[in-house]
């Protein structure tokens, strides 16, 4: 998998949990990406439409283990989401949805909101364009890179299935 994404970052701190991603009142909406981040504030899902990257320090998706969380992101069009540390639940799910997430030391002190990144999965690269930094991340396992390639891990089960 030689997928690179490229786009604007939204940073974020330490100890976002799944209650701040997609608060519990929400979890029952058909459109999930309306409301996005809304525990940040009443205007934070139309600003994350501004932005493809979520750059987070630690523990990112700490909380409950709502999968809805990392369908809000994706729907909302976040790429990949690059952070310091992740929730092992959250992380688990964003893969198996097909949201790409890697853990660098990056973190949110590496960029500034709006800065563009560039990130390559398989190599792990992780570049600040705007500011001419790269660090380096954690690498993602094969079956990872294969379930992001695939979409997620049910389409990943059903291309096996289909041969």
């Amino acid at each position: 998998m030689d997928k690179i994404f490229r786009g604007k970052c939204l940073v974020l701190g330490d100890n976002i949990d799944t209650d701040v991603i997609i608060p519990g009142r929400f979890l029952r909406e058909k459109n999930l990406e309306n409301y996005a981040l809304a525990g940040l504030g009443a205007e934070m899902p139309q600003k994350l439409r501004n932005f493809s990257f979520i750059v987070a320090g630690k523990n990112f998706g700490c909380g409950s283990s709502r999968e809805q969380a990392t369908v809000a992101l994706k729907r909302a069009g976040i790429k990949c989401i690059v952070a310091e540390s992740f929730a092992r639940i959250f992380y688990r799910n964003a893969i198996n949805v097909g949201l790409p997430v890697v853990e660098c030391s990056f973190g949110a002190g590496g960029a500034g909101e709006g800065d563009e990144l560039e990130v390559e999965l398989k190599s792990g690269a992780v570049r600040n364009k705007t500011k001419g930094t790269e660090a380096q991340a954690a690498p993602l396992s094969k079956f990872a890179l294969d379930v992001l390639e695939a979409g997620g891990l049910i389409p990943y089960y059903k291309k096996r299935i289909e041969g």
